[in-house]
């Protein structure tokens, strides 16, 4: 059953178009990866899959309220705790308990320090066990496993692959082999031509 579907889509960077003629759905229990150069309008996609940008043309068709998405920044508080900074999130999203977060990420023996003294892997754990808090059921990812060590990127790989079998679904930008069973998509052949400019109001690049 389709979880998120995406129909004659084109979309634009700082409205110059970038990729064009998209059609993709992802199911329950699925992985789609997308694949292609750098600047070939990735992270673009994604947020356009997220709602945070509107597309030039086509439709995202996704429930309300069921996109959980993670981009480069980890959306951390540096004055907050790791545990404060997930109780917010909690709260944001309507979520439960943090202790399974801090479990699946191995962070419970640093849930007191600030997070403004977490080193980057550490951050970048703690911005992903977020998703865990959230509830929903469309993890959006851009290069999730930056600044993570191979032990981290096990831990995320375990959290993706229960979110996965609990019937989740999981987009993500990554040029790593997280040994799923995965759709790929080069956005490659889809790139639109730069010479036609859009008219479209992308407020994400003012």
């Amino acid at each position: 059953m389709s979880i998120l579907s995406v129909t004659n889509l084109s979309i634009a960077r700082g409205g110059i178009p970038v990729l064009e003629g998209l059609n993709f759905a992802v199911g329950t229990g699925e992985v789609l990866v997308l694949r292609g150069p750098n600047g070939a309008g990735k992270t673009t996609l994604l947020r356009t899959l997220a709602g945070l940008q509107p597309p030039l043309s086509g439709t995202v068709t996704c429930a309300d309220d069921a996109v959980a998405y993670a981009a480069h920044a980890d959306g951390l508080k540096s004055t907050l705790t790791a545990a404060e900074n997930l109780k917010f999130w909690a709260g944001v999203y309507g979520g439960g308990d943090i202790e399974p977060a801090l479990k699946a990420f191995d962070l419970a023996a640093l849930a007191d320090r600030l997070a403004g003294n977490l080193s980057a892997g550490q951050k970048r754990r703690l911005g992903l066990a977020r998703l865990l808090v959230t509830g929903r059921p469309v993890w959006i990812l851009d290069e999730p496993t930056v600044s993570l060590d191979a032990a981290s990127v096990a831990l995320f790989a375990a959290a993706v692959a229960n979110h996965i079998a609990q019937g989740g679904a999981l987009i993500v930008a990554t040029h790593i082999d997280l040994g799923f069973d995965a759709q790929v998509l080069d956005v490659a052949p889809f790139r639109a031509d730069p010479q036609v400019m859009s008219g479209a109001f992308d407020e994400a690049f003012l």
